[in-house]
């Protein structure tokens, strides 16, 4: 049976629905995410899962090194600076996002115990990456992994399956957010290597912070440059990988642990 064409009243009338539909559409891209962030303008800054972006050289890998044996226990200056860089919650309690957290570990044999960061470690072969269903987790070019806001669905796999317990979920609306880093409920989270720092030539903020009060213990920089400084001392001095005998391969090295 040939299908029925459409009256001259229904034609006419197409371009009006798809009209409306056109700005129902645009009317939801606008919703606001927080004040002065829009959905659809992230969606239009954000990059294709996995693609390289404005900064992400392919010739580079940034990295961490982290000397335990220069890291107090009570010092939680990088942890501050991180919250106040990237607008975090002072007090995470239980279901609030940290990027980055101090831990105390013991050596069983000689009681000897140290203070260090853990955050998200930037692994060449992120777990988080390998699991996420849409995308939404992927690693840059240069290394850093990130999570797309805006096609993250906040299953939560990445977050189970990060050996290091550095990815968050957002479990409320968020207000007061910094420009450079949108934040939204109901998606998932972590540190960023203070990408938004990075890309205009800058240290990122636990960096920054931990040099300005004489502590040194973090150095930042590109570990493929032999004539970077953390190249330097990564060859100089004993360093180990967190869980190494999962073959991850992190951006992060820890020296004295």
């Amino acid at each position: 049976m040939n299908p029925v064409p459409p009256t001259p009243s229904q034609d006419a009338a197409q371009p009006e629905r798809r009209g409306f539909l056109g700005v129902a559409a645009a009317g939801l891209a606008g919703i606001l995410l927080a004040p002065g962030v829009r959905l659809i303008e992230i969606a239009q800054a954000a990059p294709a899962a996995g693609a390289a972006t404005a900064g992400a050289d392919p010739q580079v890998r940034w990295g961490m090194l982290i000397d335990s044996t220069k890291c107090s226990s009570g010092c939680t200056d990088c942890v501050t600076a991180c919250r106040t860089e990237n607008g975090l919650p002072e007090n995470p309690g239980t279901t609030g996002s940290q990027w980055i957290r101090k831990i105390e570990i013991k050596e069983i044999r000689t009681g000897k115990t140290q203070s260090l960061p853990v955050m998200c470690q930037h692994c060449a072969e992120p777990p988080c990456v390998d699991v996420c269903p849409t995308g939404a987790s992927f690693k840059r070019a240069d290394g850093i992994v990130l999570v797309d806001k805006h096609i993250c669905i906040g299953c939560r796999y990445c977050v189970m399956a990060c050996p290091y317990k550095a990815r968050s979920f957002v479990h409320e609306p968020q207000t007061k957010q910094k420009p450079d880093v949108p934040r939204g409920m109901g998606t998932v989270e972590g540190c960023t290597m203070c990408v938004h720092k990075v890309d205009r030539g800058e240290q990122p903020a636990c960096v920054q912070a931990c040099s300005a009060a004489g502590h040194g213990a973090i150095v930042f920089g590109n570990l493929n440059d032999p004539t970077s400084e953390i190249s330097k001392r990564v060859r100089a001095i004993q360093t180990s990988q967190l869980r190494a005998d999962l073959k991850l391969d992190p951006g992060v090295r820890y020296h004295g642990i």
